[in-house]
C-alpha cells in the first residue's frame, strides 16, 4: 500500500508541474504613431506553447485604464495573446464624461486618424513573436467597438472583429466591402446612445459589403453594459447587466472558435 500511495503521489506531484510553472506575461508597450507617444499593454499565459492568436483590444470613451488592461489579461487566460492599444497618448485618460467626449470626437470626427491610430496597435500585436500572424482579431468597447468596425473597414488583415455595445456609424458605409473576416456586434436593447436607425443602417451596410456578420440584441441591456464601473442604474443609459455582459463574453468566445481556431 506504501508504494501505490507513493507512486499515486508522485504522479499528482508531475501532473502539477506544468501549472506551477504557469504565469500570466503582461508588459507596458510604449509605441508611436506619427509623433505621437504611446502606452499599451501586452498579456499572454505562458502554459500555451507555440505561436497562438493575437487579439487586439481597444478600450472606451475615458481611455486606455484598467478596465481594458483587465479584458486583456481575461482573453490571455482563454490561450490567446492580448495587447490592449492606447487611442489617446501616453497618460491621457478623461477625468469625467465631458472630458471624455471631447477626447473620442477627435476620432469620431476624423475617421483617418481613428483607422491610423488603431492600425498602429495592430502592428504592434502583429510584429510580438508569440503571434501567429495568420490568425489576428480585434474587440472594442463602446468607443473601442466603434474604432475596431473603423480598423475593418480599412482593409485590415483581420480573421474576426467584435464590437461590445459600441458606436455602429461611419462616415463612409462603403467601405464595408473592405472588412476581410467575420464581425460580431452586440448591443443593449435599450441602449439610448445607438438607436434603432444606427442598427438598421448598419446592418444595411454589412449587407450591402458582403460581410459574414453576426448582430446579437441583450434585452434589458443599455450602453457600457459590460463595465461594473457604470453602476446599476438604466435610467442614465449606461449601465452594467452581469447577465449580458456574461451572454456577450461568452458570445465572443464561441465566435473565435469558429474562426481563429
Amino acid at each position: 500500500m506504501k508504494s501505490i500511495a507513493t507512486m499515486l503521489a508522485a504522479c499528482l506531484a508531475a501532473a502539477a508541474v506544468p501549472s506551477a510553472h504557469a504565469e500570466m506575461k503582461t508588459e507596458v508597450v510604449e509605441y508611436r504613431q506619427g509623433d505621437v507617444a504611446l502606452e499599451g499593454y501586452l498579456a499572454y499565459d505562458d502554459s500555451f506553447q507555440g505561436k497562438r492568436p493575437g487579439i487586439l483590444v481597444a478600450h472606451e470613451w475615458y481611455g486606455h485604464n484598467r478596465y481594458v488592461r483587465r479584458r486583456a489579461e481575461e482573453l490571455a487566460r482563454l490561450g490567446y495573446v492580448a495587447f490592449a492599444l492606447d487611442m489617446y497618448g501616453k497618460g491621457v485618460l478623461a477625468k469625467d464624461a465631458k472630458e471624455a467626449a471631447a477626447l473620442s470626437g477627435i476620432y469620431k470626427g476624423d475617421r483617418a486618424l481613428m483607422r491610423a491610430r488603431a492600425a498602429a496597435g495592430l502592428d504592434v500585436l502583429r510584429k510580438r513573436p508569440e503571434v501567429d500572424t495568420a490568425r489576428l482579431a480585434a474587440i472594442g468597447y463602446c468607443f473601442g467597438g466603434t474604432t475596431v468596425l473603423e480598423l475593418a473597414r480599412s482593409g485590415a488583415d483581420l480573421k474576426a472583429v467584435v464590437s461590445f455595445h459600441g458606436g455602429l456609424d461611419t462616415p463612409t458605409p462603403a467601405d464595408a466591402r473592405n472588412i476581410k473576416g467575420k464581425v460580431l456586434a452586440m448591443q443593449g436593447g435599450d441602449d439610448p446612445f445607438v438607436p434603432a436607425k444606427q442598427v438598421e443602417a448598419f446592418e444595411d451596410e454589412m449587407r450591402k459589403g458582403g460581410v459574414d456578420w453576426q448582430f446579437i440584441t441583450y434585452g434589458g441591456a443599455v450602453h457600457s453594459f459590460t463595465n461594473p464601473d457604470s453602476g446599476n442604474d438604466n435610467s442614465k443609459g449606461a449601465a452594467y447587466n452581469e447577465r449580458a455582459d456574461r451572454r456577450s463574453w461568452e458570445a465572443m468566445k464561441v465566435f473565435f472558435d469558429e474562426t481563429l481556431k
